[in-house]
Formats: structure tokens, C-alpha cells, sequence
């Protein structure tokens, strides 16, 4: 069954059991897109483990992952050993294979959210299925990696972005990242509402948002290239310790500034095929708009990140980054 129910949740086969058990342990569907997998025995370093994919309806390669990943904890060549929350995030999206169907699910998951509508009623859906994962195995370390991939190419082509929060990363989570081939992590300066924020701000879970290539579709992408993200998911199911790697392998940036979008006319004064983590000297203009004005890069070098020029306004536009060092 575990195997199946990705596809089954794509056909809208809602027929199917919504519990059982297979070789290592039970499975529970709460909700449409949301699967609980609790194992016989927990391992004494397991952890409460939430992974999520699709929060973007266009990006699928995690979402095969966690697919593979389903179908060898099925065929027992993966033994459950701690409980794991699987979610798909915007299924109508992943239907219709688009990043969103009337507004970016991944700036909403705020408990004090008073937007409606399809994409906020799921952002609380989904914000609840965490709360309640979290309360029934209150005695593990938490942990949750929300899996993405990227709209444009990147100079670090797999990479991490870790959430701001008062929570403190364990030094194990940079080396664990780094044996599977993250390549770069991100410090967040400042609040930013995304689901795996959620996480860390409300649970203090070692929670991560994690951009695994780019944007492809189903059966296009690069699935070898994710071998050693596999072997992370597959070991922290089984309640085992992944392999490390030193972190120094990895580059580190902190934010130090947001573009926002504060009116119809901004634009980013760059090419829109620039990657991720393109540097930009002292002097540069980097955008316009009417409302915020010009933004110049200052005394120091910035790297761009998540541009993207079409949000709604309001929303961010870009994320400026300098190289930093482990948290």
C-alpha cells in the first residue's frame, strides 16, 4: 500500500484503506496527502521525523523520492524505526503542475493566519497534523525536512535553507547534510513563515528546507543525483544514525537583505536565467520599484538568491546573502 499511495493520491482514490500495517510497522491516513507511519519497535535514536514534498505543485522530484523511499520501507529492504509524518503539500497544485493555484502555500503557515481559501484552509490543515504528530511523540527529538526543488539553475545545485528561530541546529545535522551531497546552507535572518519555520519556531524541531535541483517534471528528473538524500530519509526512518561528512564540505551564507515587491512596476535589474548565488558587487543595482525604490549593493559583495521578479506585491522578491559559516 505504501508504495501505491502517492499514486493513489494523485487519482483521488480515496477508497483505499485509510490504515493497515506492512512488514515494520502501521500506517494512518489522516487526510488526503497525509500519511502517519508508526514502527513496531522505535529505535533509541529515533526521531520524530515529519518530511514533506509538493508544498510547490511543481516540484516532483521529491516527491519520487519519498516514493522510493515508501516502496523500501514497504519491501522491508528499509526496517521502520521511528514514527514519520509523510505530507504532500498542495495537491491541487501537484495536479495541475504548478507552483501554486491562487496564492504561495509556503509563506502561510502562521498560527495567527487570517487569510482564506483553498491554500490558507490547508496551510491549517497541514499546520495541525504537525501539532498533533508532534504532541503523540512528545518524547523524541523532533525533526523535519521540507523538501523542494529550485525554478532556476544554481551555482550550488543542492542546498539548505535553514529557518530563523531561537532553536539551535546540533552540529550532527551540518554533518549529516553534508554527507548527502548538500553542497550549501543558508542562514535565514528573520522570520519568513515557510512550513519547515513552522517546525522549528513552534516544536523547536531541527527542521530545514531543502532545494534538491530544479523544477522538472515527473520522470524528468535526476534521481541518482539524490542517492545519498535517499540514504539520509531511509536511516533516520529506521531510528539509525545517517553517515557524516565533515561540514566544511559546505558553504555557508546568511541572509542580509529581502528584496520585496512593493509595487506593479518592480523589476530585477539582471537577467531572469541569472542562478541562484550569482555575485553582485559594491555599486550594483540590483532592482526597481516606484514604492521601495532603488536597491544598490552596498560596501560589501551580495549573492542572489530565489529571485523572482513575478511574486504577488508584497511578497519577497530576492534574497540577498553573504558567505557566513555554521551556525
Amino acid at each position: 500500500m505504501l508504495g501505491q499511495w502517492l499514486d493513489w493520491t494523485l487519482d483521488d482514490k480515496h477508497s483505499s484503506p485509510r490504515s493497515g500495517r506492512f512488514g515494520s510497522g502501521t500506517y494512518q491516513l489522516h487526510a488526503p496527502g497525509i500519511l502517519e507511519i508508526t514502527p513496531a519497535t522505535v529505535r533509541p535514536a529515533a526521531h520524530a521525523c515529519v518530511f514533506s514534498a509538493a508544498i510547490h505543485g511543481n516540484e516532483t522530484a521529491p516527491v519520487e523520492l519519498l516514493g522510493n523511499w515508501l516502496s523500501a520501507i514497504e519491501a522491508g529492504t528499509v526496517t521502520l524505526g521511528a514514527p514519520v509524518l509523510v505530507i504532500l503539500g498542495n495537491l491541487p497544485a501537484l495536479k495541475a503542475q504548478q507552483r501554486f493555484i491562487r496564492t504561495n502555500l509556503n509563506r502561510l503557515f502562521q498560527r495567527e493566519l487570517a487569510e482564506t481559501g483553498d491554500e490558507p484552509d490547508r496551510a491549517r490543515e497541514l499546520m495541525s497534523a504537525v501539532d498533533s504528530f508532534y504532541h503523540r511523540h512528545q518524547a523524541l527529538p523532533k525533526l523535519h525536512y521540507d523538501l523542494h526543488t529550485a525554478i532556476r539553475g544554481s551555482l550550488y545545485t543542492r542546498f539548505v535553507v535553514e529557518p530563523f528561530a531561537d532553536t539551535v541546529i546540533h552540529p550532527e545535522q551540518w554533518e549529516w547534510l553534508a554527507a548527502a551531497d548538500m553542497q550549501a546552507v543558508l542562514h535565514q535572518h528573520q522570520h519568513s513563515w515557510t512550513f519547515s519555520h513552522y517546525s522549528k519556531h513552534y516544536h523547536a524541531a531541527q527542521a530545514f528546507t531543502f532545494e534538491l535541483g530544479r523544477v522538472a517534471p515527473f520522470g524528468e528528473n535526476d534521481m541518482a543525483a539524490l542517492a545519498p538524500m535517499l540514504t539520509l530519509i531511509s536511516a533516520l526512518s529506521a531510528g539509525e544514525q545517517p553517515p557524516k561528512k565533515p561540514a566544511a564540505t559546505m558553504r555557508f551564507f546568511q541572509v542580509q537583505h529581502e528584496l520585496m515587491r512593493q509595487a506593479e512596476n518592480f523589476r530585477l535589474c539582471f537577467d531572469e536565467d541569472v542562478p541562484n548565488f550569482s555575485r553582485f558587487e559594491p555599486g550594483t543595482c540590483l532592482a526597481k520599484d516606484s514604492v521601495a525604490g532603488d536597491f544598490i549593493v552596498g560596501d560589501t559583495p551580495l549573492h542572489v538568491v530565489f529571485p523572482n521578479a513575478k511574486v504577488e506585491i508584497g511578497a519577497r522578491a530576492a534574497l540577498l546573502v553573504a558567505p557566513s559559516h555554521a551556525s
